[in-house]
């Protein structure tokens, strides 16, 4: 029994494997190339246990670093649907469904329902660790695009009221994360990065 525990274990962590080969579509911070998934969810967890203490509730660091961590292990499956992307984002949620069925359900039992609870906890945004993994979740491409020069905002001609409508709960994760990127965003529509159209 214990066995098959750790053969079911190994397996998962080994199709996790595959996130590294899941590109973003946003450019590291010195711009050099886009980031994968694996690093997105590393510099996120990274992210959760430094700015912790600007959560707008307490949160439980280890739980939201989970969370965080597992949160795109469904785009191994479903792709990385970029945010801007309207066509993709019309059938992210039945594409992260079927993936999350298929992925989870490759531990044992009891991590299978834990990681596949955290998933879903994430992806509704009602507790204090979901709204602040999203937080973290919208931040880093911000501060990326940011440090990169506006690459990937520039190359998708990204507007101002396509970035407000997809950070506009953010705030309810972290006041003060939120009101740190309102000025980094302000600062990149001046340089012409994000287009004004509000």
């Amino acid at each position: 029994m214990e066995e098959q525990r750790l053969e079911q274990q190994m397996k998962f962590v080994l199709e996790l494997d595959k996130i590294k080969s899941i590109v973003r579509q946003t450019y590291l911070a010195n711009g050099e190339r886009k980031e994968d998934d694996a690093e997105h969810s590393w510099h996120l967890a990274l992210m959760c246990f430094t700015l912790a203490e600007y959560a707008n509730e307490p949160i439980d660091v280890f739980r939201t670093m989970k969370m965080v961590l597992l949160h795109d292990v469904i785009e191994i499956d479903a792709g990385d649907t970029y945010a801007y992307d309207q066509a993709g984002n019309d059938t992210k949620r039945e594409r992260e469904l079927a993936a999350a069925e298929r992925i989870f359900p490759l531990l044992p039992k009891d991590q299978a329902i834990e990681y596949r609870n955290l998933w879903d906890e994430f992806e509704d945004r009602k507790t204090p660790e979901a709204k602040f993994a999203r937080v973290l979740d919208n931040a880093q491409p911000i501060l990326l695009n940011d440090a990169s020069g506006g690459k990937s905002w520039r190359e998708h001609s990204v507007k101002k009221s396509q970035i407000m409508k997809r950070n506009e709960k953010t705030s309810e994760g972290s006041k003060k994360i939120w009101d740190y990127l309102e000025r980094v965003i302000e600062e990149n529509i001046k340089k012409g990065n994000i287009i004004d159209d509000m």
